[in-house]
């Protein structure tokens, strides 16, 4: 962590509430000269470079960007670190996706070495994506979850993880016990929740893997540890959902299962949700429970469309989730072009400025972090992504065509990718620089 005082000069937007709450010109701040001021790894200052400037000593050590757009980091709220080496796997849907390669991989971090280099690897991708915060699983092996903590720790992250816990109906060599489940479970909780940036996840891998004994000891864990969060899977794929009412048949629907055992609360956060009926909605919003909506694994596995109008009516926190390896890339960017096509199936629009918002803000606040991270207001920890508008030959000749902002921004999120990402800051330290780590880029302004 740097902490003496350093200025970044660039374009410069930021999300700063959501377009349905406030409309579309209410909902960011953009500075085409704008300066961020840092300082032990948080934002002090931001607004046009100039007043910036007039704020701080004439001598301020200031790194200036041209042809680039500043921008907080972006959060992805649904990832698997273990299947990073499974990415891009052809032709099934999520049940036997999951049968013929996720389980077989996910094997493999009974190594601590192997699951240490995929961490390192994933993290890697990560930062070169533009990506500062992520909610992640991990597998049922506690070792997988304590060498990922090892590793964002060393980075500065702000991560969130967990052991996956799964008890039935998977393969015998990924099982664990609802008794091993929960001890391990309160294990990585006390050793790495709240440590420097990270924070733990209790994660039942979906209900269909676990039983109600399992079930019962998640309910008693974030009874127990109130501040953890609870991540698993909801209503991704329609054999999926009749699966759990035959495993289940005494609950009203998929949602109420984790409902019945207490695993509804401000920090719940359910990828998918594809497939919801209206009490369910009803009972996430209630809970203040979130949805990840993570487009590029429902296209890929065919699970269906998100009716993201219908969770906005409910006015439940959506965020944005790559949901690597069934999603097929790390960039948020990318997920932004397929969540634009996925509303435009279902015949509605998806504005940038929106789409901005649930890869930032809309993120942090999914998982009550929006005091912390999602923008650039001053007090807010200092991740921060930084964006070639050049970044191809045909980038840099549809931007000249662009007419305003917007249209800058559409263009942006239609043909970015991590070409696109120039630089990572986490925690006001370069940690990604699409030229190589050691490149000097500061100046004197």
């Amino acid at each position: 962590m740097t902490t003496e005082k350093i200025a970044y000069r660039a374009s410069i937007l930021h999300s700063i509430a959501d377009p349905k709450d406030v409309g579309l010109e209410k909902s960011y701040q953009y500075f085409e000269d704008g300066m961020i001021v840092v300082e032990n790894g948080h934002i002090v200052d931001i607004g046009e470079a100039e007043q910036v400037q007039a704020r701080h000593p004439s001598n301020i050590e200031t790194v200036k960007f041209e042809n680039k757009l500043l921008t907080s980091g972006f959060i992805d709220t649904h990832i698997h670190y273990p299947q990073t080496g499974m990415i891009a796997s052809y032709g099934e849907q999520l049940l036997d996706w999951l049968e013929n390669y996720t389980f077989p991989e996910e094997l493999r971090f009974k190594n601590p070495v192997y699951a240490q280099k995929v961490a390192s690897l994933f993290l890697d991708e990560l930062a070169s994506n533009g990506t500062t915060t992520a909610l992640v699983f991990g597998t049922v092996h506690k070792e997988s979850v304590y060498v990922f903590f090892e590793e964002a720790e060393k980075r500065k992250l702000r991560m969130i993880a967990g052991k996956v816990l799964m008890d039935r109906n998977a393969p015998e060599y990924l099982t664990d016990t609802p008794e091993s489940g929960y001890l391990d479970s309160k294990e990585l909780i006390e050793r790495w929740h709240n440590r420097g940036r990270l924070l733990y996840a209790v994660t039942p891998r979906f209900a269909p893997t676990s039983t109600d004994a399992q079930l019962e000891t998640v309910g008693r864990l974030l009874k127990e540890y109130p501040n953890v969060f609870m991540h698993t899977h909801l209503s991704e794929n329609k054999k999926e959902i009749e699966w759990v009412m035959e495993l289940f048949p005494d609950r009203d629907n998929y949602l109420d299962v984790y409902d019945h055992f207490g695993m509804l609360h401000e920090r719940s956060v359910f990828a998918h949700g594809i497939h919801l009926s209206d009490c369910e909605c009803q009972r996430l919003s209630e809970s203040g429970s979130a949805i990840s909506f993570c487009p590029t694994s429902n296209l890929f596995l065919g699970s269906g469309l998100l009716n993201l109008p219908k969770l906005e009516k409910f006015n439940i926190n959506v965020g944005m989730g790559t949901d690597v390896g069934a999603g097929t890339s790390f960039s948020l960017l990318q997920t932004m072009s397929e969540a634009y096509k996925i509303m435009q199936l279902q015949q509605e629009k998806l504005h940038p400025l929106k789409s901005l918002f649930l890869a930032t803000l809309g993120g942090a606040r999914a998982l009550r972090l929006e005091d912390k991270i999602g923008n650039l207001e001053v007090g807010k920890e200092a991740d921060f992504v930084v964006l070639d508008l050049h970044a191809t030959q045909l980038m840099r000749f549809r931007m000249n065509q662009a007419k305003n902002l917007e249209e800058k921004l559409f263009v942006l999120m239609s043909l970015g990718d991590d070409r696109t990402v120039s630089q990572t800051y986490i925690y006001g330290e370069k940690a990604y620089d699409i030229n190589g780590q050691h490149s000097d880029q500061k100046i004197a302004v």
